[in-house]
């Protein structure tokens, strides 16, 4: 089978092309916006440029390379940018889904679209795949668009991967995630306000990067909830972090969200229920600990 991957220099990108590269039987193609992040790390991997919210640039690229399966990780995800550049996050969220929706059904590739928890309201959670969506952020409503455009693409053989708060290491530098804010700023001394009214199933990068190979191996069609097992506050995180590394827990400050002033609304209580996945698939995600001890492992 062969594989393109949009995304490539993103956190998950970046997790999918180190297990695909793995694969015997996987032919890979990665595509990013811009220059090639992993090229120091895999001066062999197959890269090319892409920018999906290019029409032209999408069929050219997808039918010169014939792939049989297309993961699509590329998104504009930082949910304040979103609210604020509203314009941007449509057509880098929505109209580029359109593209390659449309073109993996005209070339016959499965396509697997990563989606999010931010859907959701956050009113009643962990949700299942046939909760009903209601987001209340614009990533939010740019993320469910796509959703249904993809469902809506005639021809197309698709799967949905919805996932929740992924955290995990960047080559290249790149955002930073929960479990190393926590770490790095209590060994610094420095005290921190973690939310405690915020529930989520957080999900390690490698885990989701498995998921999503799965769904392809699979050519599995319909929707996936994509996550960790355990539903915690981030303040639950940030003791399970502070509790490995031995760091001083006195430095957490347990607040609410009402504390920070962000652009973009927050769903309360998400999470998601995977025994679909994990019946289905044989997803089998790690626990926050053993996801934090792997994070230990790849940074110092």
């Amino acid at each position: 089978m062969k594989i393109l991957l949009t995304g490539s220099n993103g956190l998950l990108g970046q997790k999918l092309v180190a297990l695909l590269r793995q694969q015997p039987e996987v032919a890979l193609v990665a595509t990013a916006r811009g220059t090639n992040r992993l090229a120091d790390l895999y001066p062999d991997l197959r890269f090319v440029p892409l920018d999906v919210t290019d029409a032209a640039q999408v069929r050219q690229v997808l039918a010169a390379e014939q792939p049989t399966h297309l993961i699509h990780t590329a998104a504009m995800t930082q949910v304040d940018e979103c609210e604020l550049n509203q314009a941007a996050c449509w057509t880098q969220n929505v109209t580029a889904v359109e593209y390659l929706a449309g073109t993996c059904a005209d070339l016959g590739i499965h396509l697997t679209h990563l989606s999010t928890d931010f859907i959701f309201n956050g009113q009643a959670g962990p949700l299942a795949e046939d909760a009903v969506p209601d987001p209340i952020s614009h990533y939010g409503a740019s993320k469910l668009a796509a959703e249904r455009l993809v469902q809506a693409t005639p021809g197309l053989r698709w799967a949905i991967a919805r996932t929740v708060l992924v955290y995990g290491t960047v080559h290249g530098g790149g955002r930073s995630n929960i479990v190393l804010w926590v770490r790095d700023s209590l060994r610094k001394g420095q005290q921190i306000k973690v939310v405690s009214d915020q529930w989520r199933t957080p999900t390690l990068a490698e885990d989701l990067a498995l998921g999503c190979w799965l769904i392809a191996q699979h050519s599995a069609q319909g929707i996936y909830h994509l996550s960790g097992r355990e539903l915690l506050t981030p303040y639950q995180m940030a003791q399970q972090v502070a509790a490995f590394f031995e760091l001083d827990a006195t430095l957490l400050e347990q607040v609410d969200a009402s504390t920070f002033t962000q652009p973009a609304k927050r769903p309360p209580r998400t999470g998601f229920l995977i025994e679909k996945a994990q019946r289905e698939l044989g997803y089998q995600p790690r626990s926050f600990v053993e996801g934090i001890a792997l994070l230990a492992q790849q940074s110092s």
